[in-house]
């Protein structure tokens, strides 16, 4: 979305090892339903312009069961603080996967100049686990 990195490749390099990988359908109060991806001929087009897969809903849930949650972001900290958009859609994934005690790695695609010594944290702020740049990988200590 906008300037971020893209994923196209990554989640289709995914799914060719065999990999299931869920995306994101955003609902009408801003959280996030989630279905499988069936390659790139199975996303529709939904608000926002974003693109979403036009196979079954699997409910706000399914998330739960994920190994790893890549996480949209404007900038990340040294400590592993992300700063989101401010829709708050993927603050409530956080708050549902420690809800329910879910471990996933969570991991934020950002360009290197996005990794910042600091941002704004409020109370329901989650640190991520690494972030991952052109330039590289940088993990953060587990909290």
């Amino acid at each position: 979305m906008g300037r971020e990195p893209g994923t196209r490749d990554l989640i289709e390099a995914l799914r060719a090892r065999g990999i299931r990988v869920l995306l994101p359908v955003l609902l009408p109060d801003n959280d996030l339903d989630w279905a499988v991806h069936e390659g790139a001929d199975r996303l529709v087009r939904a608000r926002f312009g974003l693109l979403e897969p036009a196979g079954p809903r699997l409910g706000p849930d399914a998330v739960l069961e994920a190994d790893a949650v890549l996480l949209p972001g404007l900038a990340v900290d040294g400590r592993g603080m992300r700063l989101g958009r401010g829709g708050g859609s993927y603050d409530r994934v956080l708050a549902r996967l420690a809800r329910a005690g879910a471990d996933p790695a969570l991991v934020v695609l950002l360009y290197a100049h996005e990794v910042v010594a600091r941002v704004p944290e409020e109370p329901h702020d989650h640190p991520v686990r690494a972030v991952v740049t052109p330039e590289g990988v940088r993990r953060f200590a587990a909290p």
